[in-house]
């Protein structure tokens, strides 16, 4: 196990009776990243991360969250990582300053200011019960608890589904002021790829269990673009020979202008290599989103798992 890791797998495995949700995923978070791990919904992103909480012991392979066994020393390491689950989680009847007040307790770095300080900037109010609070105002207290325990690592599952626009962009927001402040480990699984595409500095994607890809965001995007072209025989063509080879596409289109490709090896110098093939017209190349680029990866397109 690294000792720059924050949080780290080794071929960890979980299975259901004979089903496989995470198929040997190795991963490795730096201390200091924002590890951003999408999939689609059954891909395996809550199994892992309840391994990394000591939540869920797993069938093979091994996990480590800051430097410590999560299965076996979960008490101690939960003093220094911050979680904010899926649904949020708290007794209905507590108000958020009853929850500030009880955890309080709990952490020695407990900051209580900046605890209420969130809680106004976010416009949660102090005193309503948690029961009666809206999902986003839900979703805002348990970020506001989990940052307020000053962690070194945060844990966030899927923390913005059916959250509104204004309360997914007050989330992130304050996750990249903690990030200025504190310099805390993130590791995320999320649908919302457009508010995660302005923080995290690397990406995983899994399908089926499997982990596909697992690299710095700006990497990603720059060796994957989408190609369009025209080729001098596109009508009814389903073979594309070897002309895309070099650029190692992971999904191919025949538009009615033309072909349409992901390739997922782009360089300069290779596009001009495929652009200045015989029988290829109009070639041009664009970034793609986060969001495109999952969609080529994790969709119905070529398995990248090595």
């Amino acid at each position: 196990m690294s000792a720059t890791a924050a949080a780290r797998t080794e071929r960890l495995t979980v299975r259901y009776g004979r089903t496989i949700a995470v198929d040997a995923v190795s991963v490795d978070v730096p201390k200091g990243s924002v590890f951003a791990l999408l999939g689609r919904n059954g891909a395996g992103k809550s199994s892992l991360l309840r391994c990394l909480l000591g939540w869920q012991k797993a069938t093979d392979g091994r996990c480590e969250l800051l430097g410590d066994d999560p299965w076996k020393r979960r008490a101690r390491l939960m003093e220094r990582v911050g979680v904010v689950p899926e649904e949020p989680d708290a007794p209905r009847e507590m108000t958020p300053r009853q929850l500030g007040a009880f955890c309080a307790r709990l952490y020695p770095s407990w900051d209580a200011k900046g605890y209420d300080a969130r809680l106004a900037r976010f416009g949660v109010p102090p005193s309503t019960a948690f029961g009666r609070l809206s999902k986003g105002q839900k979703g805002l207290t348990q970020l506001s608890l989990a940052l307020a325990s000053s962690p070194d690592l945060l844990l966030l599952d899927d923390p913005t589904l059916g959250l509104d626009p204004v309360a997914r962009h007050a989330f992130f927001d304050e996750i990249v002021a903690e990030l200025a402040d504190r310099g805390t480990t993130v590791f995320l699984t999320t649908h919302d790829l457009a508010g995660v595409e302005r923080i995290a500095d690397r990406v995983g994607i899994l399908k089926d269990g499997r982990l596909l890809l697992h690299e710095e965001t700006e990497a990603l995007k720059s060796r994957f673009r989408a190609v369009r072209y025209r080729s001098e025989v596109t009508e009814g063509r389903t073979d594309f020979g070897t002309e895309l080879d070099e650029l190692e596409p992971v999904r191919v289109k025949v538009r009615g202008w033309g072909i349409e490709a992901v390739a997922s090896a782009f360089s300069d110098e290779r596009f001009e290599r495929f652009a200045a093939k015989d029988g290829i017209v109009d070639a041009e190349a664009a970034p793609l989103s986060l969001e495109e680029l999952f969609l080529a990866v994790a969709g119905e397109g070529k398995d990248l798992a090595r």
